[in-house]
């Protein structure tokens, strides 16, 4: 199978949406073979994990992928253990995991809503269900009473979507860049009074942990998920809500210099995605997808488009920092280095019956598929998320990837 129909096939995308992609970059960057090179590169590390000199044809699908799963389970159950085999139901224990997370980050700063705006926002549209669940009279007698940084979380886990994002949200058209101040971003656990406010947010996530872009915080819901990953899942989530932030902090300050500073704000907030086909150009272009389509709808119509993820961004440098978390441990020797540049990595291996069937080397497709073991589910589009970031480094670079994405984030796309 020639290159561009490999690469089409492991992206589910036709050929001549790839075809197209690779005479338009290579006009630009007068780069050759880039294709080819990445898919070597693919085949020499699955090779080098499955400790093979070549792919034999009697390697199964089914092989790989239990391979894959012994090993997220071994690396799962070694960082639980080094880190002290916690209860994620204390909060004491969920705080000395927080610490060790802490030690893989930089101490990253940014710019976010200063609290005082965040009280005036609670004041003005006040959580109805958040006050009845702590049996609070009304509004001020919350804010006296509860951290602003916590209420948002329960607002966030609690209230109904569309309540958020039409009312509460439209506060945030109005913001102005004077509303933003800088600080560190804050991890830490909430309290064991907000589980009850998690459960619904729980059940759907499959995890105790989220984060507040515009607050510049992470925070932990104290409670046993009892699931095999969930230890990796949370430590590596953690990371990438770190670089996540840091990403929107920087994306507001830019803003700072645009009009429509608060429309700006609440369209990052809201995820808002395009969601209209642009008309045919000359130019090379790539659409901007700041969620997983495919976890909702793996046929929609802008995953075989070319396209850029700022997630797989995230998470690429999140397992960049996973990859050293053997030296914050020091008397136990743990490491994720077998996931390191396998974020991109996957391909086609036939089952006993012959159908062939896509093998994601992803960390996080392997971590997910742990979790939803018993639903038998598999996880394949960070794998392929990646590969589009992958394939559009190879032609213009790291930097300009995280470039072109902060400079048309709103627009939803980017012409080359």
């Amino acid at each position: 199978m020639i290159p561009i129909e490999k690469i089409a096939k492991i992206l589910r995308t036709d050929r001549d949406t790839v075809e197209k992609l690779v005479q338009k970059a290579e006009r630009m960057t007068g780069k050759e073979r880039v294709l080819e090179r990445i898919l070597e590169a693919n085949e020499v590390l699955i090779k080098d994990r499955l400790q093979l000199k070549e792919l034999g044809k009697s390697i199964s699908a089914e092989e790989i992928y239990s391979a894959l799963m012994e090993k997220i389970r071994e690396d799962d159950l070694q960082l639980f253990k080094a880190l002290g085999k916690p209860s994620f139901m204390l909060k004491e224990d969920v705080d000395r995991v927080l610490e060790k997370i802490k030690e893989l980050v930089p101490s990253l700063e940014g710019v976010f809503l200063k609290k005082e705006k965040a009280v005036e926002f609670l004041k003005a549209a006040p959580p109805a269900k958040v006050i009845n669940y702590l049996g609070y009279r009304d509004v001020n007698e919350l804010i006296s009473r509860e951290d602003v940084f916590e209420i948002f979380a329960a607002m966030r886990l609690f209230e109904d979507s569309r309540w958020f994002n039409d009312v509460f949200l439209k506060q945030y058209d109005n913001l102005k860049p004077s509303d933003f101040e800088q600080r560190k971003i804050e991890i830490r656990s909430m309290p064991q009074k907000w589980v009850g406010i998690a459960q619904s947010f729980l059940k759907k996530k499959y995890q105790n942990i989220s984060h507040l872009k515009e607050l510049g915080y992470i925070f932990v819901v104290p409670i046993e998920l009892g699931m095999l990953g969930e230890v990796t899942r949370m430590f590596s989530l953690a990371l990438h809500y770190f670089y996540e932030i840091k990403f929107h902090s920087d994306l507001f300050e830019k803003f700072a210099k645009e009009d429509n500073f608060g429309k700006n704000i609440s369209s990052v907030l809201k995820v808002e995605i395009i969601d209209k086909r642009l008309p045919e150009t000359d130019k090379l272009r790539f659409l901007i997808i700041p969620r997983y389509l495919a976890r909702y709808d793996e046929n929609d119509w802008r995953l075989s488009e070319p396209h850029i993820s700022p997630e797989a961004l995230y998470w690429t440098k999140a397992e960049a920092a996973l990859a050293n978390v053997n030296k914050v441990f020091k008397d136990v020797y743990v490491n994720f280095i077998f996931w390191q540049e396998l974020d991109w990595v996957g391909d086609y291996f036939k089952t006993p019956t012959g159908i062939e069937v896509l093998v994601s080397f992803n960390l996080v497709d392997a971590v997910m598929a742990l979790i939803r073991e018993k639903e038998l589910e598999k996880y394949l589009f960070h794998h392929q998320e990646s590969l589009w970031n992958k394939i559009f480094v190879d032609y213009f670079g790291e930097d300009k990837l995280e470039e072109v994405i902060k400079d048309n984030f709103t627009k939803g796309y980017v012409e080359l």
